[in-house]
């Protein structure tokens, strides 16, 4: 398999799509772009990375132009003939619509959850969690522990956070790897989250606490993360009340964490080409944070947390076999230049 061929993410995105309209059509519902009553993630996703191409040839273009200042216009095009190759055009926008269609997928289908199944596993999630932890319950514990004031707001930010932090990575990964099996990995790692996260959501459906039992978190203040419950669940209400009658999109469901899921993955990948440690450290501690948060905050149960940090074991290891990137750390810590030699030397093996 060649650098930049996203074959698996591909397929994935494929057989998501295919299990998206099968859904639709079997139960009379509407494909919907996820984002589209705000700005619609095919017009969100090309322009981050975009921007990403932006910073990666403005730079260096006016670092040539310091050189030659005759010659600018000749030296942006041969900054963006170096750095946007044919193949590099290739790589970014493979990767970019095989990321789209998944996530597309993935929001309908999980939206779709409340029509095809009323059953909901929120009573025997608590149950589970209470038997982890003796007894108590894990988001009352943090409480407890942590106070509901400034701990609030900070779990609150760490949640929303997680939400740029996404397309950011994307960026990161078809735009500054160049070309690099990592790059491959890490969009095909994510696609992967996304269809064995939403398979997870059919197969245990729940709402999580703060849904199914608000009255566990009346006490904390509210902040932007409380606004963005309220929207999801009046989004759920618009739906199930008509789903064409909306634009808005169901996306409500809690067993696995894909936010824990995704963060793991990240972590992961960020071992196995051995970042520098200050960003391996950065990514697990926000890990840790992102787990504290799901449940401090009622978006997920405590046995959320773990079956996503399994989830985001597992695509990994699945985004390694099918695009040949070895399932283990790196000798020497990372460098753009030995990481493309590798995928040179591996490509012609």
């Amino acid at each position: 398999m060649g650098r930049g061929d996203f074959r698996g993410a591909v397929a994935v995105a494929a057989a998501m799509a295919v299990a998206t309209v099968l859904v639709a059509a079997a139960y009379d519902l509407p494909v919907r772009d996820p984002d589209g009553v705000s700005i619609p993630t095919w017009v969100r996703l090309p322009a981050i990375v975009l921007l990403a191409v932006a910073l990666d040839v403005v730079p260096r273009w006016v670092a040539a132009t310091r050189r030659d200042r005759d010659g600018a216009w000749q030296a942006l095009r041969g900054v963006v003939r170096e750095r946007w190759n044919r193949d590099q055009v290739r790589f970014t926008v493979i990767g970019l619509a095989a990321w789209y269609v998944s996530y597309v997928a993935f929001r309908n289908l999980k939206g779709y959850l409340p029509f095809v199944t009323e059953r909901l596993w929120d009573t025997e999630l608590a149950s589970a969690d209470r038997l982890l932890w003796l007894g108590h319950d894990p988001a009352d514990v943090l409480h407890q522990v942590l106070g509901t004031g400034w701990a609030a707001w900070l779990m609150s930010g760490v949640y929303v956070l997680w939400i740029g932090l996404v397309p950011a990575m994307l960026a990161i990964a078809l735009v500054w790897t160049r070309r690099s099996r990592t790059g491959e990995l890490y969009v095909t790692a994510v696609s992967f989250n996304w269809l064995i996260g939403v398979a997870v959501y059919y197969l245990v459906p729940s709402l999580g606490p703060i849904y199914s039992a608000p009255r566990d978190f009346a006490g904390l203040p509210d902040t932007f993360n409380t606004g963005v419950q309220d929207l999801l669940l009046d989004d759920r209400v618009a739906v199930l009340a008509g789903a064409w009658d909306t634009r808005a999109v169901q996306t409500i469901a809690a067993f696995a964490s894909l936010h824990v899921a995704i963060t793991v993955t990240t972590c992961l990948v960020a071992e196995l080409i051995r970042l520098p440690r200050w960003i391996r450290v950065t990514a697990w501690t926000f890990a840790v944070l992102t787990s504290l948060s799901t449940v401090y905050l009622g978006w997920h149960f405590f046995v959320d947390v773990v079956a996503g940090a399994a989830v985001g074991v597992v695509a990994v290891v699945l985004g390694a076999r099918v695009t040949g990137h070895p399932l283990r750390r790196r000798d020497q810590p990372w460098s753009r230049p030995a990481l493309v030699r590798e995928d040179a030397q591996q490509a012609a093996d």
